[in-house]
């Protein structure tokens, strides 16, 4: 199994993309699907079937987990090889690490309904939304990670406004630094903006790492090196 950079999970070989979504069967569960993406020699795995192993990976983690810093545990979820270079397992696993280590720094939240409701609302995120949609997951999923602990819905008040506010400072966080995607790289990133979001507007103080250092580079072919905060030997 590969876990390398946008690889095909059938064949191995690189993910290409196109402007116009193609309709396409996904060759594990032979459903079709409107995609933008394949591999070169025409694979198509739906978000489904590529994220399923690595969101299990996800809930079981976050449910042991007693740890309040979401980098530590972002690293070692990232360490599973269900959990690959990039996917929209990120897309669920950014909220997950969130809640826990909330949860973990004394946040008042129903544990497993809102890590339901994560696995529900992260799950439904396509792949690839930061370039074809200009919304990259991981914000998207702070964003989400707001939404289901101050219980917001599109008819509240404060909630619906902190939830909004936490997905733009994690995008703006994320596109200051630049493209193109890295799934890694724009997790970390979300993660660190929704840590000092939450101490600042909801006085639950989680943790961080002294340094976030980032061990993919060799798995990533559009790694940013130097330019990326996270680059091994770069300080964030």
């Amino acid at each position: 199994m590969t876990r390398g950079e946008g690889a095909c999970l059938v064949c191995g070989k690189p993910i290409v993309y196109f402007e116009k979504a193609k309709k396409m069967k996904c060759i594990m569960c032979q459903k079709e699907f409107e995609s933008h993406a394949s591999c070169e020699d025409g694979h198509f795995v739906c978000d489904e079937c590529h994220a399923k192993k690595g969101i299990e990976v996800i809930m079981d983690g976050c449910r042991k987990s007693v740890s309040k810093n979401p980098v530590i545990l972002l690293q070692e979820l990232m360490e599973d090889p269900y959990i690959y270079m990039h996917g929209p397992e990120h897309h669920v696993m950014t909220a997950a690490v969130l809640l826990t280590a909330y949860r973990n720094a004394g946040g008042e939240a129903d544990f497993e309904k809102a890590l339901s409701e994560i696995k529900s609302r992260g799950s439904e995120y396509p792949g690839g939304s930061c370039g074809l949609w200009g919304a990259c997951g991981a914000a998207v999923s702070t964003g989400i990670f707001m939404s289901v602990i101050t219980g917001a819905t599109p008819l509240t008040g404060r909630s619906w406004k902190l939830s909004n506010m936490m997905t733009a400072k994690a995008l703006t966080a994320i596109a200051e630094i630049g493209g193109p995607r890295c799934c890694k790289r724009n997790s970390f990133t979300a993660v660190k903006a929704a840590v000092e979001f939450v101490k600042e507007e909801l006085g639950v103080e989680m943790e961080l790492p002294e340094r976030i250092q980032c061990d993919y580079s060799a798995e990533n072919q559009q790694c940013l090196k130097k330019h990326c905060p996270y680059y091994t030997g770069c300080k964030m």
